[in-house]
């Protein structure tokens, strides 16, 4: 670990969006990738983007956390929001299950903050982020780095990255709800 720098344990959401952020906190951090993502299906696609973020991971130089791939969780926190619209009550419960689960490993592992690469997206709202970070922060006595990483271009390198990094980009979060949306939008 590069001597001086605090540690930072980084929420992954898929490797094209965690390209510009670790760009952009690899200088002020020693990171680690965090992928627990048990909303993304089907299995097939989680193992698309937990492989590309794993290779991603390793030629960054960092080290890449996979918790197990606990859908059970996630549908049982998410049961009757199937009908929620993109952003709206289902995503919130998401958000705040993956940031629990990043932040109870960071304070247990020792890590100096949690933060997660999920605001990079331009559909997701980074001020409800940011909230649910700062709430489970005190909650776990970790601090939180808030951001908005598709600001300052973030999102715009993220793509370029992508290209240079022949990284597929998805078209939809991941949970077989946006699936289902993205489907009938077709």
């Amino acid at each position: 670990m590069e001597s001086g720098k605090q540690r930072l344990l980084l929420h992954t959401c898929c490797a094209p969006c965690s390209t510009s952020v670790i760009e952009r906190l690899r200088s002020d951090f020693h990171l680690s990738a965090f992928f627990f993502n048990p909303n993304i299906h089907p299995r097939e696609e989680y193992e698309l983007r937990a492989r590309q973020m794993r290779e991603y991971a390793r030629k960054a130089g960092m080290e890449f956390i996979e918790p197990k791939y606990d859908t059970e969780r996630w549908f049982a926190s998410t049961r009757g929001m199937e009908t929620e619209p993109e952003g709206g009550k289902r995503c919130l419960v998401c958000y705040r299950l993956r940031l629990e689960s990043t932040a109870e490993y960071a304070a247990r592992s020792s890590y100096d903050y949690f933060t997660t690469t999920l605001s990079l997206s331009p559909h997701k709202n980074a001020q409800n982020i940011n909230q649910i970070g700062r709430e489970i922060s005190q909650e776990y006595r970790i601090k939180y780095l808030e951001a908005d990483f598709k600001k300052k271009d973030g999102f715009k390198r993220s793509l370029e990255l992508s290209k240079t990094h022949d990284l597929i980009r998805q078209d939809y979060c991941g949970c077989i709800y946006s699936k289902q949306g993205k489907e009938k939008e077709a």
